[in-house]
């Protein structure tokens, strides 16, 4: 990978599963994941673990989902776990070729039937990533966005590169006003295009729920992938951008 040029890509993983009837597809979406040729990879709803899949499903992998996805390709890799249950966890993930100096995930719970957290890791010279999954409900997302304004003012110095990159669950849009202001951001696929990427549902996307927010890049192109099997690999479709370290 070549220091100053960076190829990220965002993507809702959907716990591994096609959307419809429960089936196991994490095979595919490592194949698509590798054919990116990301170096930086966001994913949410990560599982950790999960005991019944584990004993029901003669494909679940033998590691977890965020080593089997990781594969031999990103050596360098996150996990947060936010979501906690009976029978396992899952949460957010990082996928990165380069190492990180440091990683923390950080609860951004506001209801107790809807644990999320911000997944944030510092890469290279002092390049900072932030994996996000916004609630479902506004005031819910309000409150986390608040929360992250916070986190990154007191936590992120403010002259260093910064990704931001998740499920926003922000069809309204007032999540990314906030953002781009509040923290003197730009939406990767609004620059490139114009306009937030509609990615969600995969198969006729209407709302605009995955974005990557950039402090400190230029953004040389960014699309969301499209596919004719787009329910064989998640709900959302995956964004992906290629991005320059501002001079």
């Amino acid at each position: 990978m070549q220091e100053q040029k960076f190829r990220v890509l965002s993507l809702n993983i959907h716990k591994g599963f096609a959307v419809g009837p429960q089936r196991l597809i994490l095979a595919r979406i490592r194949e698509l994941l590798r054919s990116s040729k990301a170096d930086i990879v966001f994913l949410q709803e990560v599982v950790g673990a999960h005991a019944k899949h584990e004993s029901r499903l003669s494909d679940w992998p033998a590691e977890s989902q965020l080593e089997y996805l990781a594969d031999s390709v990103w050596t360098h890799h996150a996990y947060g776990k936010n979501a906690i249950y009976q029978q396992g966890h899952h949460g957010n993930a990082i996928l990165s070729a380069l190492p990180f100096e440091h990683w923390e995930n950080v609860d951004a719970s506001v209801q107790r039937f809807s644990q999320r957290g911000f997944l944030h890791g510092k890469i290279g010279k002092n390049t900072h990533l932030i994996c996000i999954h916004l609630g479902l409900f506004e005031k819910e997302r309000n409150h986390q966005v608040s929360q992250l304004t916070k986190y990154v003012h007191n936590c992120v110095p403010k002259h260093s590169p910064l990704i931001i990159a998740g499920d926003f669950n922000d069809w309204r849009k007032s999540a990314h006003r906030k953002i781009t202001h509040n923290l003197n951001m730009q939406e990767a696929h609004e620059t490139a295009l114009g306009h937030c990427a509609k990615t969600f549902p995969a198969f006729f996307p209407l709302l605009s729920m995955d974005r990557i927010y950039l402090r400190g890049f230029d953004v040389a192109s960014c699309q969301n992938i499209t596919g004719k099997h787009w329910r064989d690999f998640s709900d959302h479709r995956a964004l992906i951008a290629d991005l320059t370290l501002s001079s």
